[in-house]
This record gives structure tokens, sequence and C-alpha cells, in this order.
């Protein structure tokens, strides 16, 4: 007896139909999964066949042959062991003739039959609607998530019976549906407000710029000056989150697994901060077939690194191309795949190793060959592709005393968005694909961020004084065309591109040095 139950695989963040193929055969009991399935899918055969028993079905006592097609792509997860009881309960006769017809499934089988949830449920639903399916089987706690694509209908169930029962028609189990907004909007978290942070002004205007332009930013100060607070309040002054960056940013945390229980969508835009002992692997990316890593979890939020220098130097340079690029590119023997990674890098460090170089109230004992290797660790390509260089000083009583200002956060955000709302109109015109100042080639600076003579003569002494790169050059030209949105100038002033090179402090190297 055959039978042909249509699941889906996740390949990075998309999914592709597999065909969970069943064949019975009148020999010695066996029980073969073939198709490149991990160990994940082989322990499948001991799980299934409980779940079958326990349910109530009759577990067929001949050599059971599983095969997942396509037969060349490796295969990992629990999620084919709903697929895989539904082929054999259909290939012994115990399910209805076309009762999975225009039908597909996706679910981990505990072994008393209850259905649990899976991985990548909202790819694996865009992927079978895409392949024209008209019904999905799901566990319930993955309902919402596949829910969220439309044309394709979502029943949810607890149990293998349950499910057994649906396609048989004896029990109706509805369609499941969601109102995207309502649930993306009571999903959203409050996020930290900018008058939280007493003091700072300057620092607070750096990021203000940053936020307008998408611009990567470095915060140098002495310990307890207010870097991480700064940066994890970074995310309120964003942009409001759309419900498309939130489906896109849904997809790559869903194929990681990490959508708490009941969570179907990412709400609130993401704030990563891993520790300074990640690997390059976990920051980019890795593995046989290769999962997101934290600048992918990133996507569309802010990348944390607090304690830039004590990152390992191979890690740092690993985040040259997604900066420059805003996607990853992972290859392996077996595969390659492909991650979105836009994402804003807010990066922290001490002055000198002992932190305390630019503090006018503690002494630093460090040499000053000492303040130059800690400096160095971090690489010149990586400080170019940060476009401020922030300097945060130790806040004073006066400021630490002070009474916050009302909802700062509000205020600051409809600036950057007023900022963002330009550039957007700017780009449409002529470069359509563009969403910030950041993404502008150096063809693009040219056109949209053009500067008079007096800026230029500046920026050239600025060039061959402090060493700049070329790279470095054309960021101060973007962070430029950033301060003048966000100001409402049409044309880049004088003003504009001074405060952009003061936002270079690691270039002047000797201040922390002399």
């Amino acid at each position: 007896m055959f039978s042909d139950v249509t699941t889906a695989a996740l390949l990075g963040v998309d999914a592709y139909r597999v065909r969970a193929e069943c064949h019975l055969e009148n020999t010695s009991a066996d029980f073969i999964v073939v198709g490149l399935p991990d160990n994940a899918v082989k322990e499948a055969r001991e799980r299934v066949a409980a779940a079958i028993k326990n349910s109530g079905y009759a577990m067929p006592q001949r050599k059971i042959t599983i095969n997942l097609a396509p037969a060349n792509i490796r295969k990992e997860g629990s999620g084919y062991d709903l697929p895989i009881a539904f082929g054999i309960l259909a290939a012994s006769g115990q399910l209805a003739p076309g009762a999975t017809d225009e039908t597909a499934l996706a679910g981990e089988l505990a072994l008393d039959g209850h259905v649990r949830p899976v991985r990548g449920m909202l790819p694996i639903s865009s992927a079978l609607k895409r392949e024209g399916f008209k019904r999905l089987i799901v566990p319930e706690a993955n309902a919402q998530e596949a829910a969220l694509i439309p044309g394709i209908d979502v029943h949810p169930v607890a149990s293998l019976r349950d499910a057994v029962d649906f396609v048989n028609g004896l029990v109706p189990i509805p369609r499941f549906t969601v109102d995207h907004q309502n649930l993306f909007d009571s999903a959203r978290e409050p996020v930290g407000d900018f008058s939280d942070v007493r003091g700072q002004s300057s620092v607070k205007r750096a990021l203000e710029v940053a936020a307008a332009g998408a611009h990567n930013v470095l915060m140098i100060g002495p310990p307890g000056s207010g870097k991480t607070m700064l940066a994890k309040r970074l995310p309120g002054i964003l942009p409001e989150f759309s419900l498309d960056e939130a489906l896109e940013t849904t997809r790559v945390h869903s194929v990681a697994g990490l959508l708490r229980n009941g969570q179907a969508i990412v709400a609130n835009r993401p704030f990563r901060s891993p520790h300074h002992t990640v690997s390059d692997a976990g920051l980019i990316g890795g593995g046989m077939i290769p999962r997101p890593g934290e600048v992918s979890l990133a996507h569309n939020g802010v990348l944390f690194l607090d304690e830039l220098p004590e990152f390992h130097k191979n890690v740092l340079e690993v985040l040259r191309q997604p900066l420059e690029d805003g996607i990853v590119t992972l290859s392996r023997a077996a595969v390659t795949l492909s991650y979105p990674a836009q994402f804003m890098l807010i990066a922290a460090m001490n002055p000198c190793p002992c932190g305390f170089a630019t503090d006018p109230d503690r002494e630093c004992k460090c040499t000053p060959e000492q303040v130059r290797r800690y400096v160095a660790k971090i690489s010149g390509p990586l400080l170019d592709r940060i476009d401020l260089h922030v300097e945060v000083p130790r806040v004073s009583w006066n400021d630490l005393s002070s009474s916050a200002e009302i909802d700062e956060t509000h205020f600051v955000r409809d600036r950057v968005e007023l900022a963002r709302r330009r550039q957007r109109e700017r780009f449409e015109k002529h470069r359509p694909g563009l969403y910030s100042n950041s993404q502008m080639s150096n063809k693009d600076i040219e056109q949209f961020a053009p500067i008079d003579a007096h800026s230029l003569e500046l920026l050239r002494q600025v060039v061959e004084t402090m060493g700049l790169s070329a790279r470095a050059y054309h960021r101060i030209r973007k962070v430029a065309r950033t301060i003048a949105d966000i100001e409402g100038f049409d044309e880049i002033q004088l003003s504009h591109v001074t405060e952009a090179v003061q936002y270079r402090s690691l270039d002047r190297l000797g201040e922390f040095v002399a």
C-alpha cells in the first residue's frame, strides 16, 4: 500500500514542499525513514509508533518505508511527525480515501498523541500557500502564526485523534483566522523613554541623528556614564514598526525557534545584545544547515555590542559584510543560504583599559601604548563602517538630580520619522529601494548629498589632518545629509558638515593618548 502526504521543510528563512511518501510491504515488521533525515527525524519512528497506538489506531506490523522527497536535501527537526503518522494511517486504510487531498500538515507528536508546536510555521504556511494548498493542519500553539498568511485555511489540532477525525469528516474544526493589525497592536510592549537618561544631551542628539538616517554608532566613555542605558532606549526613537517589517522579522525569529509559547508575531523592533564571548557562528549564523545568528535576529532593529574591544577580533571582522550589504550569505558543502541582516549597530567601549582616560574626576593609570593597543583591537575597516563615534562623559550631579523631561521619546521619534519621510520621498523619485541615507552608494551621495565649496574645503582639511579613508569621508557626507533632513533643509549647510565631522572621535586617536 502507498500514500503521499504533504508537509514542508525549512531552508533559510523560506520553506519548500516536502512529500512524505509511505510504502507498506508484507514482510517482517520494520520502520525506515529515508530522504536525508537528521537524528531528530529518524527518532520520529518511536514517537509516531507510540502516538498511533496511544491514539487508538493500529500500527501496521509490516515493513514501513517513509521517503521524504526531495531526497537530496537534508531534513531536520521534529515537524515531520504528524505527516509521517498520516502517511502510515492513509497507507493502512485508516483514513478516508482522498482525506488529505489539497491538505498539508506539520507538527511534532508526543508519545500520547498530543501535537506539539514546531519552529518556522510562518515560512511553512507561506510556502504551502504558494504551492496551491487550500488547507493546513497545525498544532494549536502554531495557529496564530500560520494564519498570518492569507489565502490558506488553517485548522489547529490538539492531538493526532483530532486531526484524523477532522480529515475523516467526523469532527468539524473551524478555520482559524486572525486580525493582523489587532494581533500586532496587542503584542506590542512598552519601550524605555529617553527621559530616563539624565543629561547627555550631546549623546542624545547623536543617537537622534543615527536613528534618523539608520547610521551605526560607537559610544566611547568611562564606566557608569550611561552607554548601555542609552543603547537600550534607542529602539524607542526609531520609526514605528510597520506590520510588513514585523512579519519579515517574525520569519527570522520563527526559523530560529525564538518565538515564545503563544507568541505569533514580533511586534517590537528587536534589540539583541550578545555577550563578548560570542563566536563568529553565533554572531552571523552557522551550523551544518546554517541557522540565523545575532545579526539576522537584529534585522529591522538594533544590534548592541557592549565592551567592543573585548570581542574576539575574528568575530568583529565578520561584521563587515552584513554592515555593508544588509544580508548574510553562509556557504556550506551542502547548501548556501542568505539571511537578512538590515540592522543598526550600536557599540560601546571604554576609552582605555581602565576606562578613565576621559573622566575628569578619576585618574587614568594606562600608558599611551596600552591605550593604543586597546583601541587598535578595533580594525580601521570596521571603524570606517561605523558612521558616528560619540564621546559619552560621566553624568554630573546637577544633571543626575534634575527632573526628567516629559515623554521625550515621543518628541524625538516624531523628528526622526519626519526625517525618514523626507528621505523616502527623495529616494522614491530617483532611487526606489533605498529607505535611509545610510544605504546610499558613493554615486548616490554625489546626487543626493552635494555640498558647497566651503564645506568641501573643510572636508579636505579634515581628511588630510585626520588621515581619513575614502569610506570615512563618504560617511561624513551621509551623516551631514541626515542632519540636514532633521533640520528641514533641502541643501546641506556648512553647520551640518561641521557637526558630522564631530562624530568621528576615534579617528582623533591622539585625544585619548595625549
